[in-house]
């Protein structure tokens, strides 16, 4: 009888690193959770631990999927800016989760990636709420910090998102070990939910 041997991950997802001394290392249980939500609700076949890569590295057009996430400082060299620009011309996607403090620093860095873009927030019925999960509000609230509410910022190139820019919501927080940030069980599943939503927009959207 021939054993059937079990299919192995081939597709990976990854974390960004970036210079300028902001934290790019937080929220170490995030991804981890969410692949592993990915795999189990959207039947998806992802290597359980995310890989990190650099701005600057040729091997991030390996990755559909990259998250960025961090409290403070972002830097990128004109040679990050340029190759990541190609990598998201090129069919890649960034989500960017501020952690609380990336927004000025991420928007000034961007802006030197694509100078003829603007970061937009979503409509509620953009597809990217509208993936395996529905979310008719947009992003949920997981953690408070300046009394705003959660808005999903794009960058759209030639009729295409390719970045994502989650602010005052926290979303891979929601991801975390629920030890972590003790947030109600039902809260972490609707960011998991919303993180799947993103993962499978831009595996579909490659």
């Amino acid at each position: 009888m021939t054993k059937i041997m079990a299919q192995q991950p081939t597709l990976k997802i990854a974390k960004l690193r970036y210079g300028g001394g902001g934290d790019w290392y937080a929220n170490k249980t995030s991804l981890p959770n969410l692949i592993k939500f990915c795999n189990q609700h959207l039947k998806m076949n992802l290597y359980p631990e995310e890989d990190i890569v650099e701005v600057g590295s040729g091997d991030i057009f390996q990755y559909p999927f990259i998250h960025m996430t961090g409290h403070g400082n972002v830097v990128f060299t004109d040679a990050e800016v340029q190759n990541l620009r190609k990598y998201l011309i090129s069919g890649g996607f960034l989500h960017i989760d501020d952690n609380y403090g990336l927004n000025k620093f991420i928007r000034r860095e961007m802006k030197k990636v694509f100078p003829e873009l603007e970061f937009i927030e979503l409509p509620f019925s953009h597809p990217i709420y509208q993936q395996k999960y529905k979310f008719p509000n947009g992003l949920p609230k997981v953690h408070e910090h300046d009394n705003l509410p959660p808005q999903g910022y794009g960058l759209i190139w030639q009729g295409r998102l390719v970045s994502f820019f989650s602010y005052e919501c926290d979303l891979g927080n929601g991801w975390e070990d629920q030890s972590v940030h003790h947030d109600p069980e039902e809260l972490r599943q609707k960011a998991l939910q919303m993180g799947a939503n993103l993962v499978q927009y831009a595996f579909t959207s490659y």
